[in-house]
């Protein structure tokens, strides 16, 4: 039997989250004219046009940086990654082959391309759910890992 962790269910919190996400990334693209894709901007440093490099810098440093300077302010929960570097290497592998077959990513797709009512993000978005469910169930309930 599976237990839930009351304690670990934040619905203010996690909604709170949510707008912030759906405001940035509406004001990304009104601002900007761009989709907030991560696999999309971080893949455009891969194949830099002139003066498209400055931004995605930006915004991939907004990522990583924003998280470090709550960290200052509020204590994190510890981070606990059950799984060993080979596996961890190929989920990663495996997510980006997936990125580039599905011509983006979760938040490309899930949250901006959802926003926008796009079809092809809607097939994409329940493609990369249902590959998600299907994983944890392999590995979790017939694999037993």
């Amino acid at each position: 039997m599976i237990e839930i962790a009351w304690s670990s269910f934040t619905p203010w919190s996690a909604l709170i989250g949510g707008v912030l996400v759906g405001i940035a990334a509406a004001s990304f693209l009104l601002l900007n004219g761009r989709i907030a894709g991560i696999s999309g901007i971080l893949g455009g440093l891969l194949t830099p046009s002139a003066g498209d490099i400055s931004w995605r810098i930006a915004f991939l440093a907004g990522l990583i940086g924003a998280p470090a300077l709550w960290a200052l302010v509020v204590q994190l929960p510890p981070i606990e990654i059950n799984a060993g570097y080979p596996a961890l290497i190929l989920a990663g592998l495996i997510v980006g082959v997936g990125t580039r077959y599905g011509s983006g990513c979760t938040s490309g797709h899930g949250v901006c391309g959802l926003s926008r009512l796009s079809p092809r993000s809607l097939v994409a978005t329940l493609s990369f759910m249902f590959a998600g469910f299907a994983t944890v169930f392999i590995i979790r309930h017939l694999l037993g890992v």
